[in-house]
């Protein structure tokens, strides 16, 4: 009986605790995707600056990878396991493991 009460004061407590939340409207940012002129050139020379940072940071990964002998072994292991006949054993995701 008295686990019973407490489940449903439980419960109202986290209703009346919630209840604020429900309600709460939260304002949308706004967001500006355009372009504008401007006649600083340092404001250009900081966005083309960040830019080619964010272009090499993303093609770093890539780079690193082609220069190891990590490819190398990949397909030397893909030819080898061509040669024994096995199309998908072992698969591409445990070679890439090795």
């Amino acid at each position: 009986m008295q686990s019973k009460w407490l489940k449903i004061f439980l419960i109202i407590t986290g209703l009346l605790l919630v209840s604020g939340e429900v309600f709460a409207q939260v304002s949308l940012p706004s967001v500006n995707l355009g372009f504008k002129s401007t006649s600083n050139p340092n404001e250009v020379v900081s966005s083309i600056k960040i830019l080619m940072i964010l272009t090499i940071l993303t093609l770093a990964p890539a780079i690193l990878i082609m220069m190891t002998s990590f490819t190398r072994i990949i397909i030397v292991l893909s030819f080898v396991r061509q040669a024994l006949g096995t199309q998908q054993m072992p698969p591409n995701q445990m070679l890439v493991g090795l």
